[in-house]
């Protein structure tokens, strides 16, 4: 019989998975997806269905998921971390390359080590993270730099990056509220508040859908199979599987670490922009790429041995 030590660490490796690799696939089915959809309603369908399915098997097993502070937890969590990020995200994909979302993405670890104030001096004070931290950032400027060198920077181009610096600020506060700030209900009945903060978002888009005219806009006949089966995989594997192991992974680990997926995320993207979208990749991305993974490794290796 699997001892529960093993058990634990096993879903953690699974979980980590999920957000690493899972979570860096999004970036380029969103590309797919809008397409044919715009930004808000793709974010309304998304996480309308990912919630209510994900809410339906929390009811099943017996969670308590009408609990007052659980939904008023997890509504600003819902907004703060979910909306706010992947409406930036998707809207700044209209202007920039799934790529190039995900390069500038990555900034992500990095304002969660500097915004996570509770950790300063223990992460300050360890060269590992230091270091780490900086190895890291220096490989996205690399990536950086040269997207901004090819885009040359047009107006469009601007907004695109503006936006998403934003959406980075905005989910790494997101995510520090909910390690810190989250309810009793919330550490229960993790996958209920994930839920629960699904259905807010959607709330949220479905609101900009109508404000922002989308919903008038869109053709259901005109929206292709591949856009179909892009938003499918965005609910299941994007929503369901890899965000709940997200949130999991917040009430276990610490949030500097569960942040380095930011890091791990464009080699992700960049990796299927060049299989599935047959995109060019030079030797600074690649050369970016391991700085980055290198950076990863020297923060993880200090939280081997368990959270803070």
């Amino acid at each position: 019989m699997e001892r529960p030590e093993q058990s634990h660490i096993a879903g953690i490796i699974i979980a980590y998975f999920l957000i690493y690799i899972v979570w860096g696939s999004t970036y380029f089915f969103i590309g797919v997806a809008l397409k044919d959809l715009p930004p808000f309603l793709l974010g309304a369908l998304r996480f309308t269905a990912a919630g209510l399915i994900l809410l339906g098997i929390c009811h099943f097993r017996g969670e308590k998921i009408f609990k007052r502070s659980l939904i008023k937890h997890s509504a600003v969590s819902g907004i703060v971390l979910l909306f706010i990020d992947m409406a930036v995200v998707m809207l700044a994909q209209r202007y920039l390359t799934s790529s190039l979302v995900a390069i500038i993405a990555s900034s992500t670890a990095l304002w969660i080590l500097l915004l996570d104030v509770p950790m300063w001096k223990c992460n300050f004070r360890n060269p590992l993270i230091i270091i780490g931290g900086v190895i890291g950032f220096s490989g996205i400027i690399m990536l950086y730099m040269e997207q901004l060198n090819i885009a040359k920077l047009h107006p469009q181009s601007e907004r695109g990056i503006l936006l998403l610096v934003f959406g980075c600020i905005s989910w790494a506060l997101g995510t520090l509220y909910a390690k810190y700030r989250s309810s009793r209900e919330e550490k229960v009945n993790a996958f209920a508040g994930s839920a629960w903060q699904m259905l807010f978002a959607s709330g949220m888009f479905w609101i900009c859908s109508i404000v922002s005219g989308d919903i008038r806009k869109i053709d259901l006949k005109e929206i292709s199979i591949t856009s179909w089966l892009s938003l499918a995989y965005l609910i299941i594997f994007g929503s369901l599987l890899a965000y709940s192991a997200y949130v999991w992974l917040l009430k276990v680990r610490p949030a500097t670490e569960v942040g380095t997926h930011a890091y791990v995320n464009p080699f992700i993207a960049v990796l299927l922009g060049v299989v599935l979208g047959h995109e060019h990749i030079t030797l600074i991305q690649i050369s970016g790429l391991v700085i980055i993974l290198l950076g990863v490794m020297l923060i993880s290796r200090k939280y081997k041995k368990g959270p803070s």
